[in-house]
């Protein structure tokens, strides 16, 4: 999902920088949310472990060029389940930055559309697993059709937003279009991967048969109940 350099270039980066502020904004009224409910430290202990969880699906996991951007699993939909999407979103945004800044400084300058493209399609999937979750499932217990449907989101969200970035940047040409198909398609086929996944993660939450509340995890991923 990084877009490659030069596929948005000049005046037209300012909408980067706009999207991203916006996103910014959302994630920072969600985190105010999480520590009201959650409490700071339990915020900043799942956000680190997000943030580690990123920079290894970034540098870490296998990853390839493909058209105009690059095809990484980035485990999105594991991270919202295990931590909650405050912590999920700082973990992409931090995780991303620490890449650029350390390990890829020619993705700076594109920082402000490959954050769009990550927290914008964290929040994508925030609202739309409120449609494909009961309220009272706990996380741990969906099915596999509710986790590939949470994948499809996910991933089309970013293919999405990478997509937009690229008409946005280079236009309709014959050349950029075949490009976004090559790399819309192999980015797809993370969906067959990162279901699997996931419900391998939840079956080793659910092994622990544990009900009280971990600061380490969102509530939602077993209903916990906050110890006497």
């Amino acid at each position: 999902m990084h877009i490659e350099a030069g596929v948005v270039a000049g005046a037209k980066m300012l909408l980067s920088y706009g999207t991203a502020a916006a996103v910014f904004g959302a994630t920072a009224k969600l985190a105010i949310q999480n520590i009201k409910e959650n409490g700071v430290i339990s915020l900043i202990l799942k956000s680190i472990i997000a943030t580690i969880v990123v920079f290894c699906c970034f540098e870490v996991l296998p990853h390839y060029p493909i058209g105009v951007s690059e095809v990484h699993l980035i485990l999105g939909t594991t991270i919202f389940l295990v931590f909650g999407i405050a912590p999920a979103a700082i973990g992409l945004a931090t995780g991303l930055l620490i890449q650029g800044l350390f390990f890829a400084q020619f993705d700076l300058p594109q920082y402000g559309i490959n954050v769009t493209t990550l927290l914008a399609s964290m929040l994508i999937l925030h609202y739309a697993s409120k449609k494909i979750i009961p309220e009272k499932i706990a996380y741990k217990d969906i099915t596999y059709t509710q986790m590939l449907k949470m994948s499809i989101v996910w991933e089309g969200a970013i293919v999405s937003w990478v997509a937009f970035w690229a008409i946005y940047g280079q236009g309709f040409g014959a050349e950029n279009l075949s490009n976004i198909a090559s790399f819309c398609a192999a980015y797809m086929s993370v969906v067959l991967i990162e279901p699997l996944v996931d419900l391998a993660v939840l079956a080793g939450v659910k092994a622990m048969n544990n009900t009280d509340c971990n600061i380490l995890f969102d509530k939602r991923l077993n209903n916990c109940k906050v110890s006497a």
